[in-house]
């Protein structure tokens, strides 16, 4: 295994296990709630419990969020609404007013944000910013805004005239904010498209130094890969669990796990599991220790995605057709997992990127 857990870390798990079958099993499977009230259910249930705030301290652990997702997603529970709080991000340790006006109210619920980083194919040059005086005047588009219908303000990358690019803060009520396009994914996320007309905004929205925003903006990638490595192998536990479930149930001619076929392929994906969880793990530890894990998280997610997507497609083939039957635990985890080998950074790109990385850089490790 890869886990050696301190003590502070099983009792962890064992906390998150039991939010999972005490209460959001129940609430995943009511088909009678409304999405917004699940959601609302859910948040409550994970803050009586502890966990809505883990996310919210820039002092938790890589490893400590990892056992979290990770226990929840094994229970069938991680990609449910509603269990983690904002976490401030790009926000985090932004001044006065930036703090009171939109970091507080982001992290107490009352206002939501939407991570605004990447232009549409057809756009004719990145975000840009002209300044004027002590405001910003921002120009141009943003794709694929997951969660933006919803946001009072972007954290957008912009290319401020003479400074570079910077992360800087868009309310989206302001004159020149519009939304172009409206659009869910196959995994049930919603997002949206932004044009931004003339748009202006205090230049104190601009966070950090000049010229420092796409820096900002990639650790906070970062950190979402380990995000979402994690929810991929607790995810691959829950395949698991499912498979063997549909392994031992007895049939007219005994268990389909008594077949050595059978075997040789639920073999194969234990092993593919465990190697995730091995490098999963191995990469939170990295980051834990202050260590550059750009590059490790980079493979990480690659892998966990990669390999969850094929544990789905193993699990179905193994199960038969019922699996593909709408209701099914793993119809519904295809439609899931197929977003995780695009969300931050499709696969084939990220693999370009770390072979850059090491080649022209000489960063990463094995």
């Amino acid at each position: 295994m890869p886990d050696f857990l301190s003590a502070e870390l099983l009792a962890l798990r064992e906390q998150c296990s039991k939010l999972a079958t005490d209460t959001l099993q129940a609430l995943r499977d009511d088909a009678s709630l409304a999405p917004d009230e699940r959601a609302s259910s859910v948040r409550k249930a994970s803050q009586a419990m502890g966990v809505y705030g883990l996310t919210q301290s820039q002092d938790t652990a890589a490893l400590t969020l990892l056992v979290a997702r990770e226990t929840l997603a094994a229970h069938g529970v991680g990609h449910l609404p509603g269990l983690f709080g904002a976490d401030a991000g790009i926000l985090h340790a932004v001044p006065e007013p930036l703090a009171s006006t939109h970091l507080a109210p982001m992290l107490a619920g009352d206002k939501r944000a939407g991570f605004a980083f990447t232009e549409p194919a057809d756009a004719p040059r990145p975000t840009w910013a002209r300044i004027d005086g002590d405001e910003l005047v921002v120009s141009g588009r943003k794709s694929y805004v997951t969660g933006g219908v919803h946001a009072h303000f972007l954290t957008a990358l912009v290319d401020v005239e003479g400074q570079g690019p910077s992360m800087v803060i868009i309310d989206t009520d302001r004159p020149g904010v519009s939304i172009e396009r409206r659009f869910a994914s196959l995994d049930g996320s919603h997002h949206a498209a932004f044009r931004f007309d003339e748009v202006r905004v205090p230049r104190h929205h601009a966070i950090g130094k000049p010229g420092d925003g796409r820096g900002r903006a990639l650790a906070k990638i970062s950190s979402v890969r380990r995000t979402v490595a994690a929810d991929c192998v607790g995810t691959a536990q829950w395949v698991m669990s499912v498979v063997t479930e549909a392994l031992q149930r007895e049939r007219r001619n005994g268990p389909l796990g008594q077949h050595d076929r059978v075997r040789l392929r639920f073999g194969e994906m234990r092993i593919l599991t465990y190697a995730a969880r091995s490098a999963v793990y191995r990469t939170a530890r990295l980051a834990d220790s202050g260590q550059d894990a750009v590059n490790e998280s980079i493979a990480a997610k690659v892998f966990a995605s990669e390999t969850v997507n094929t544990l789905v497609d193993m699990a179905v083939q193994l199960v038969g057709g019922e699996a593909l039957v709408e209701g099914h635990p793993l119809e519904a985890a295809i439609r899931r997992v197929r977003a995780s080998r695009l969300v931050e950074g499709d696969t084939d790109t990220l693999q370009v990127n770390l072979s850059r990385g090491f080649l022209d850089l000489g960063k990463g490790r094995l």
